[in-house]
């Protein structure tokens, strides 16, 4: 028998067992393990009844998803399938942990299903951009109601054992050792004289209209698709799963798995997959990398990135001392993180008790000493870098040897907060993304001197906080905000050239950003970019910028902060409104600057604003801040809103081709201020040798 799936007979129960760790992923060799069992068991007359079981951990994971678009050994998946619809004998699943994709397609092959209590099932096929393909929508549709088997998959989601047990998915819930459970079950079957009990025997579990269900599956696929082609070609199998005979419903999966799976928009999301797994590969970083313990935490700076910062310490079980320099600041902070909470309570995301529970792991003091015991101290103070050295020069004199002391700086050198120091090792980049207590990004970015557990345990720290945590060297502005800073150049000459806010920011979005730059801009507040451009104005006089968005500033019309910015907002209300006041300033504008408008393209705005990011990203690589194209995809659909099935600016360049990319920025090197455009050096190799930047 397979090393992957082993095969014993225990009292007339045989049980073939899954053994492919981590996630007991359906690869060549464990379908075949598993076809093999099956067909021994069927053919013993000794065996009465068998158990098709994983671990107490894993059931399966489903499909190894590195197989897609190669040659497959048989048997396939399907295959697998029509051997346990053959078999002769009761046929259980006993599932432990989770039973996902292929995994519960595996699951519901059998005649029953028998869950621990803390398992979950689920076919979340969709958010790799495909379906399930292996009669998962033609099954699903017959155990459980249509509407619930199509809102499992085409939301994704998940479902606990005990949901699936109400919904006919889990016929018992077990305890205990999950192995002994099973084969108790299976006796009982064959006790009760209890046969095989095929799924695809039963008729789909309509309940209602028929005519009416199947108008309202499209509308919700339509709704949650996003441009993500799969929940539309879901719809039309469950189409097929309540109309048609299984076989040739089953055929209808095939058909529409086959075309998702080489879709652009699929090959994006299973390079997002990927993409994120990578990203805490560091070449010289072994994971065998022993790391510093973190058990307390401290955040000086009780403003609205500190405050998210703490909360996501709490958020992971984690005190953490919050300090600011008055008391005034504390409890305006204080009074912002349980405004967060409530907020969260109310929308039933989070128990009262739970919220009292993480509330109390804040420890706010106007102290700074009270920050001592922590192993890690992140500064989120003002964003500059006299207050930032002067600050880690006091945590230097406080903290106890081996504390991490982290910056949440946005753009400033590291390695000059870290030189006012006496311990630069230990000194590291934690730049957040605001709201910090939401958004997933954290690039964590690597100092000249920090040292390698401080980076492993840093990068270690950010997925306990559930963040993607992402590798950045030292350069102005990081990965994100340098490259985002070229995105909003050009938004912001298209302004000058003709474009309005609204055409710019729709255009954007249409493609697929969450925000437009100008409503993005709004929401960070329009005072940071502004800081930032009149920094630039002598440290780069070669970068050009519209003039547009400081005249917008000085009259004080910083966002939704002060509620009004490029757009107006209702007092309450987050909607970016247009404002006829900001049609007027920027055709006085155009005129004192004798600026000559044009029309201008949807397409061009896209082309012009996603390829800054490109060829920005591509100068990144070179220069080795960013350790692959995928850990910038991965900042980009992580922190920045890119659309997912879009796979991130590098990636998307790869999908247009890199000799088009760079034959349109050619192009757009002959219009205003072209010498913006200068095709950064890795992007014209690249494009010249054929080649990818995600190789």
């Amino acid at each position: 028998m397979s090393d992957v799936a082993a095969y014993t007979v225990r009292d007339g129960i045989a049980v073939i067992t899954l053994n492919n760790p981590p996630v007991n992923g359906l690869g060549n060799a464990l379908r075949a393990g598993i076809a093999e069992g099956l067909e021994k068991a069927d053919s013993d007359p000794d065996v009465k009844a068998v158990v098709l079981i994983g671990s107490a951990k894993a059931f399966s994971g489903g499909a190894d998803i590195r197989e897609f678009n190669k040659p497959t050994t048989k048997p396939t998946l399907p295959e697998v399938n029509d051997l346990q619809d053959s078999m002769q004998k009761p046929l259980v699943a006993a599932i432990g942990g989770f039973a996902l994709g292929g995994g519960l397609e595996l699951a519901l092959g059998c005649h029953y299903r028998v869950a621990l209590e803390k398992s979950v099932l689920g076919l979340p096929e969709v958010k790799l951009g495909i379906l399930p393909g292996s009669g998962g929508t033609q099954r699903l549709p017959r155990i459980i109601p249509v509407h619930e088997a199509a809102r499992m998959m085409i939301l994704g989601d998940p479902i606990p054992a005990k949901k699936a047990k109400e919904l006919g998915l889990v016929d018992e819930i077990v305890s205990g050792d999950l192995l002994e459970a099973g084969v108790a079950y299976a006796q009982k079957l064959v006790a009760e004289g209890k046969g095989t009990r095929r799924v695809r025997d039963m008729p789909p579990k309509v309940e209602g209209d028929q005519k009416t269900l199947l108008k309202a599956v499209p509308e919700q696929a339509a709704k949650s698709a996003g441009g993500n082609p799969a929940p539309a070609e879901i719809a039309k199998c469950i189409h097929a799963a309540v109309t048609l005979p299984f076989d040739e419903g089953r055929k209808v999966e095939r058909e529409r798995f086959e075309y998702l799976v080489n879709t652009v928009e699929s090959k994006a999301l299973r390079h997002m997959f990927f993409a994120e797994r990578q990203t805490s590969k560091i070449p010289d970083v072994p994971e065998s990398t022993p790391t510093r313990e973190i058990k307390k935490a401290a955040v000086v700076g009780a403003g609205t990135m500190g405050g998210g910062i703490a909360m996501s310490f709490a958020n992971a079980g984690i005190p953490v001392v919050i300090a600011d320099v008055s008391q005034e600041a504390l409890d305006k902070g204080m009074k912002k993180i349980r405004d967060n909470y409530e907020s969260t309570v109310r929308r039933g995301r989070l128990k009262p008790e739970d919220m009292e529970k993480r509330y109390s792991l804040i420890q706010p003091s106007v102290d700074l000493n009270a920050a001592r015991p922590a192993d890690i101290v992140i500064e989120a103070v003002f964003e500059r870098m006299d207050v930032k050295q002067e600050m880690f020069k006091k945590l230097d004199a406080i903290m106890k040897p081996g504390a991490i002391l982290a910056t949440n700086t946005s753009t400033l050198d590291i390695n000059k907060i870290a030189e006012v120091t006496k311990r630069p090792q230990d000194v590291i980049g934690t730049h957040f993304f605001s709201p910090a207590n939401v958004m997933r990004l954290l690039e964590v970015v690597r100092g000249e001197k920090t040292a390698k557990d401080v980076l492993a345990t840093t990068m270690k720290l950010g997925k306990k906080l559930k963040k993607v945590p992402i590798v950045s060297g030292v350069c102005d502005g990081f990965i994100g905000n340098r490259m985002i800073e070229r995105y909003s150049q050009q938004a912001g000459l298209l302004l000058d050239e003709g474009a309005s806010p609204q055409q710019v920011d729709a255009a954007l979005q249409k493609w697929g950003m969450a925000m437009g730059p100008f409503t993005m801009s709004d929401l960070a507040g329009n005072d940071i970019g502004w800081d930032i451009r009149k920094r630039r104005y002598y440290e780069r006089p070669d970068m050009a910028y519209s003039k547009f968005a400081d005249k917008v500033c000085e009259l004080g019309r910083f966002g939704q902060k002060t509620g009004t910015g490029f757009y107006r907002y209702e007092p309450g209300n987050r909607k970016a409104l247009p404002d006829p006041e900001i049609d007027a300033l920027l055709d006085k504008y155009r005129k004192e600057h004798g600026l000559q408008t044009r029309e201008i393209a949807d397409e061009e705005i896209v082309g012009r604003c996603i390829f800054a990011l490109v060829n920005a990203g591509a100068r990144i690589l070179e220069e080795g801040i960013a350790l692959r194209a995928s850990d910038i995809d991965m900042v980009y659909l992580a922190g920045y809103g890119f659309p997912a099935h879009r796979g991130g600016p590098m990636f998307y360049a790869d999908t247009v081709g890199l000799p088009k990319v760079l034959a349109a920025i050619e192009q757009f090197q002959k219009g205003y201020h072209g010498k913006q455009w200068q095709p950064a050096p890795l992007l014209v190799k690249l494009a010249k040798e054929g080649k990818r930047f995600n190789e």
